[in-house]
């Protein structure tokens, strides 16, 4: 039995995914596969190199710092988000808090990386093996939120957050072996898109990323489709949800340190539901 892990990320809402990881770091859940998007890409980074609470610091403390995020970044930058910052000055060897690149490398599961092409609005699938030792442009290529981020290159091509493309990359999993596949949202489970939400900032691409805006147009209809499948897929058994209840009034980039820990201890809670799964 082979069984997968996604985390659908949600920048500072990721803090659910890395209870989640966490607890099941904590119980020895070892999942033989694991996808991410944007901020779950980093979740499952961490969760690969075994580190148990590495994300939590990011989320509750690191954030803090006004080279993670703000304004003066998106004025002497570009961008909104400091990602190479996050990932690169934080986690190389030397940084603050570095990613075990050794024991990832090590490990013969394989993860994977959504992120997407800005070029062509497509979805694209990094591997563990388009990293090294502090070189971690995939995670930032995922991670990288359209308009109040500057496209984010990697061998020259232009990408943006993975979640415009492929927000619930189930599908990713079973593709890759996988027989059961455990989904963590950061949304309740019962939450679907509204698309005029997505209609500002994609009329905002349109001119330079017309594909990339298309894709954003459509983020509502993908989301929602793809949860729905999940849910289904839930009643048959071959999937688990898990999601918070509720998360008050945080959103992607709710600067609130007290909504964040409480959504990281409510994915600790509710990773529980995994162990009947697995």
């Amino acid at each position: 039995m082979k069984i997968g892990v996604v985390d659908v990320g949600g920048g500072l809402r990721g803090s659910f995914g890395a209870g989640v990881l966490d607890y099941c770091m904590e119980q020895g859940i070892r999942f033989d596969f694991g996808i991410g998007v944007s901020a779950g890409a980093a979740n499952i980074s961490s969760y690969m190199a075994n580190q148990r609470g590495r994300n939590f610091v990011f989320y509750t403390e690191y954030f803090q710092r006004e080279q993670y995020m703000g304004v003066k970044n998106l004025i002497h930058t570009g961008s909104y988000i400091g990602l190479d910052y996050i990932y690169s000055s934080l986690s190389d060897h030397e940084g603050d808090y570095p990613l075990d690149w050794k024991t990832i490398r090590n490990d013969p599961r394989d993860m994977m990386i959504v992120a997407t092409d800005a070029n062509t609005g497509l979805p694209h699938y990094f591997h563990k093996y388009d990293m090294r030792q502090d070189s971690y442009d995939p995670i930032k290529a995922s991670c990288c939120v359209p308009v109040i981020n500057r496209p984010y290159k990697v061998n020259g091509i232009p990408y943006f957050d993975g979640g415009l493309s492929d927000p619930v990359p189930y599908e990713k999993a079973f593709e890759a072996g996988c027989d059961k596949v455990v989904v963590i949202l950061t949304r309740p489970e019962d939450y679907r898109r509204i698309p005029k939400n997505d209609k500002i900032i994609a009329d905002l691409l349109h001119p330079h990323y017309p594909n990339a805006s298309l894709a954003m147009r459509n983020r509502s209809v993908v989301y929602n489709q793809q949860l729905d499948e999940c849910e289904y897929l839930q009643i048959q058994g071959k999937v688990c949800i898990v999601a918070p209840d509720s998360i008050g009034k945080m959103k992607t980039l709710t600067k609130d340190k007290d909504s964040i820990e409480a959504l990281y201890y409510k994915g600790y809670e509710e990773a529980k539901s995994i162990l009947n799964f697995v």
